[in-house]
């Protein structure tokens, strides 16, 4: 049957319909890729568009090389690899869901009432690990991701003594007794407000 349909067809139209239909396509499902290189020289294949998230990337890549089939490296030397696929992975979900705005000053010091879900999962992390996503959102310039984590720095401060601070922190109280009374009698009017 197909065959001679075929003969009926003018064999210009066909190879148009061919070529037209296998380049859209392809295109389609050819993603530009780049490559991130963490601190320990971990090669991480990103879409462009995912990467492009990062002002520092941005700025990075070269645009006229879009066209190359080779993937671009990208050194991220002050980001570690496992900070690099937490930031990637934040990168793609934000793509898919992006983040709702974070009110100022926080409303909760709870995550989950100030972000949605997945984002409060997110940075439920250890502190070495939340601080260090801090650098590489400041390091790499992607706002959304210091936004979170700097909020989430602010939820664990909010209404909490600096005693508490310290503690939750491990921040040692170099005042002596007597410095702190002076440091808290000059800056009374904070409690008071």
């Amino acid at each position: 049957f197909f065959l001679k349909r075929f003969k009926s067809i003018p064999v210009v139209f066909f190879f148009f319909f061919f070529f037209f239909s296998f380049s859209l396509f392809s295109t389609m499902s050819d993603t530009q890729m780049l490559t991130l290189v963490s601190q320990e020289g971990d090669s991480y294949q990103v879409p462009v568009d995912i990467a492009k998230m990062s002002e520092l990337v941005k700025t990075m890549i070269d645009d006229e090389d879009d066209a190359d089939d080779d993937a671009q490296e990208v050194p991220l030397p002050n980001v570690k690899s496992t900070v690099l696929v937490k930031v990637i992975e934040f990168a793609k979900h934000y793509k898919e869901e992006p983040m709702s705005e974070i009110d100022k000053p926080l409303k909760s010091s709870n995550m989950s009432e100030v972000v949605q879900t997945w984002y409060s999962n997110f940075v439920d992390v250890d502190q070495e690990l939340l601080f260090e996503l801090i650098l590489a959102a400041n390091y790499m310039d992607i706002k959304p991701l210091l936004d979170l984590t700097c909020a989430t720095v602010a939820s664990m401060i909010k209404g909490k003594t600096p005693e508490e601070i310290r503690k939750t922190f491990n921040i040692v109280n170099d005042f002596t007794p007597e410095e702190e009374a002076q440091v808290r009698e000059e800056n009374k009017w904070c409690e008071e407000a």
